[in-house]
């Protein structure tokens, strides 16, 4: 039984061995076959590969051929343009070079000329030196003899001819002036009537006058009793407050502000009216008012500046500037409206402006800040004028404007035409009828100022001051004073005027000689 089963277990065993070998040697034979294919085609696509190289190679070479070809090709072209640019800058060399040899021998010739030109000078020169000096012994030696014959010194000789010859050129100094000015001032006068004419048709406003008092009117006269208050604490309540003086007088049902400055003035009779109104005049209630009527007054001249600037159309302005404009509102000069006043001046320059040939809007402005500075100078120190300047320096304003602040009083000089052209609107503003106002004593005072200014000049008989002061008439003496002599002392008077009064617009002066032949027939 076992050799049985050893003898099947060698039988599977040589099976198994059978089927190995012959596995073994069809793997072989696979894995053999397979790696001579492999062979094949690796040997095929080194083949490819080396091919195409080549064909790379070939095409690189052609193609680094043909950009050294261009390149070539590129130097050749750029050598002979330097070849060129190189002989035509020698040729242009040769040309100068040739120009500055004919120069030179030009100037050769010329220096020779001149050489000798020169030495003909010296000699004649020297001809001229022995004349001279021999004229000027002539001249000392017939001077000896005039002195001599005369028996009059040479200083005293000069002094009589030099007053004879002064005498006789003053006639016709005087004639030659008087004769340039009447051409000066007719043809000023009339091209200064043209434009003034049509810009003031152009523009025309109302006169306001405004004083430095107010008046509040009351209901009864015991309502005076109430703004007092208990031992005055309401009346101090309302100056403290509002800085404004308060003037209750034996005026019946009335009481009077006074204050220079014209805002707080404002406010003040805002605040009584208020007062009176209602009837509820406590300090608690008066410092309610004045605070209401700042902010409000506030608002009301910045409007007032936004619509002036907006009028005007002189364009963007500083906020700073446009509140100064509207408290030229509560300005007055000798009783003329400031913010009035400076509009006028804005439209006259503008027109004026536009008349002959400058910029309206640029001439505009110039105009309406030439008196800035007279909202601002009880917080600043120096004139208007200066205050004027500095705000507008400070507010970045332009030259002409500046300039126009500057010299439209004539403290300086003006030196562009917008400032010419706003001091004659400013003028024009000022010196129209009924423009401004002054008190009677200063109205006397300075009527009788010039007419002794006047008289005090030699030949003179009397002056007569007329148009409110606008006109001085001077009569003179005829046998004093002659037609040439009348123009001279004319201009006299208007410069001595000019120099020693102030005065608003101008002054027209006029000489009047009048000669009469009178004979009795009997």
């Amino acid at each position: 039984m076992l050799a049985f089963i050893y003898a099947n277990v060698l039988v599977d065993i040589s099976i198994y061995l059978v089927l190995f070998v012959l596995g073994a040697g069809l793997g072989y034979l696979i894995v053999h076959l397979r790696l001579k294919k492999a062979g094949k085609t690796a040997a095929k696509f080194l083949e490819d590969a080396k091919k195409q190289a080549e064909d790379n190679r070939k095409a690189q070479l052609l193609d680094s051929k043909q950009e050294i070809y261009r390149l070539k090709q590129e130097a050749d072209k750029e050598i002979k343009a330097r070849k060129k640019e190189a002989q035509d800058l020698e040729n242009k060399l040769t040309q100068r070079e040739v120009r500055l040899d004919n120069r030179s021998a030009n100037l050769d010739k010329r220096e020779e000329s001149l050489i000798t030109k020169e030495r003909i000078i010296d000699e004649r020169k020297n001809e001229v030196e022995k004349q001279y000096s021999k004229a000027e012994g002539i001249v000392q030696e017939q001077e000896k003899k005039l002195i001599e014959i005369s028996g009059t010194s040479q200083d005293k000789a000069r002094e009589i001819i030099l007053a004879r010859v002064e005498e006789s050129m003053a006639m016709e100094i005087a004639s030659y002036i008087k004769e340039e000015e009447e051409k000066a001032k007719n043809e000023a006068t009339r091209k200064a009537q043209s434009l003034l004419a049509n810009a003031i048709q152009q523009y025309a406003n109302e006169t306001v006058n405004e004083k430095t008092v107010s008046t509040v009117t009351l209901p009864n006269d015991e309502m005076k009793g109430r703004i007092i208050g208990r031992e005055g604490r309401n009346i101090r309540a309302i100056e403290a407050a509002t800085g404004v003086d308060i003037i209750i007088d034996d005026t019946p049902e009335a009481v009077v502000l006074s204050c220079f400055d014209p805002v707080r003035r404002e406010i003040a009779r805002r605040v009584m009216e208020t007062l009176v109104s209602d009837g509820r005049i406590q300090p608690p209630r008066i410092e309610e008012l004045v605070n209401k009527y700042k902010k409000e007054l506030d608002t009301e001249l910045r409007e007032a500046g936004e619509k002036a600037v907006y009028d005007t159309g002189i364009g963007k302005i500083h906020p700073e500037l446009i509140k100064l404009i509207g408290r030229m509102k509560y300005r007055t000069s000798y009783g003329q409206n400031g913010l009035t006043h400076s509009l006028e001046v804005a439209y006259l320059s503008g027109k004026l402006a536009v008349e002959i040939g400058l910029n309206e809007i640029l001439a505009r402005r110039a105009g309406l800040l030439h008196d800035i500075g007279k909202a601002a100078d009880h917080e600043m120190e120096g004139s208007h004028v200066d205050i004027g300047i500095e705000l507008a320096n400070r507010y970045h304003e332009k030259p002409e404007v500046i300039d126009s602040i500057a010299s439209h009083h004539g403290d300086v000089e003006a030196t562009t035409f917008y400032a010419h052209l706003v001091a004659a609107a400013d003028t024009l503003s000022a010196a129209r009828p009924g423009a401004r106002s002054e008190s009677l004593d200063n109205y006397i005072k300075r009527l009788t100022q010039l007419e002794e200014i006047c008289n005090e000049f030699k030949g003179v008989d009397k002056s007569y001051a007329l148009q409110a002061g606008r006109e001085i008439r001077v009569l003179v003496k005829p046998e004093e004073i002659n037609d040439t002599e009348a123009y001279k002392l004319a201009r006299d008077m208007r410069q001595k005027i000019e120099s020693n009064m102030n005065y608003p617009g101008t002054i027209k002066v006029i000489v009047i000689r009048e000669t009469r032949a009178q004979e009795i027939a009997k």
